[in-house]
């Protein structure tokens, strides 16, 4: 199951992000389009990660990402917008596309490093639960 919610979490985070790139990209440019895009990205993608795991039968305990950790992935969201923008800047590429696209996809990769991190925490993860 933590395959299905990696995938889900970064393949939503790219499609959002890029989204909000095509509909921001005449308004917002450069690292601000990407610190918009990255955190609705990742915002989304938490909400529709536990909309689909909810509906797909996971147990109350693997139904949800926890609002702590939703609320360090929107932090880390700006590590991963800076990024995007650095990456976009140097491909060369001047699209807001792009740019909303990366910046949800690095978004997106943080929320998941922080949802492996939370869930082997020995405390408080579902996989040393006794």
């Amino acid at each position: 199951m933590t395959s299905a919610n990696l995938l889900i979490v970064i393949l939503v985070g790219a499609v959002v992000g890029a989204l909000v790139g095509l509909a921001l990209g005449g308004a917002l440019t450069g690292f601000y389009l990407a610190v918009v895009a990255g955190f609705l990205a990742t915002v989304i993608a938490g909400v529709a990660r536990n909309e689909i795991m909810k509906r797909a039968g996971a147990g109350p305990d693997d139904s949800k990402i926890p609002n702590l950790v939703l609320i360090y992935s929107a932090v880390a969201s700006l590590g991963g917008s800076s990024l995007a923008d650095e990456v976009a800047r140097i491909s060369g590429i001047d699209s807001a596309v792009w740019l909303g696209m990366l910046a949800g996809l690095f978004s997106c990769i943080l929320l998941a490093m922080l949802m492996i991190t939370y869930y082997m925490n020995p405390e408080m993860g579902r996989y040393w639960r006794k």
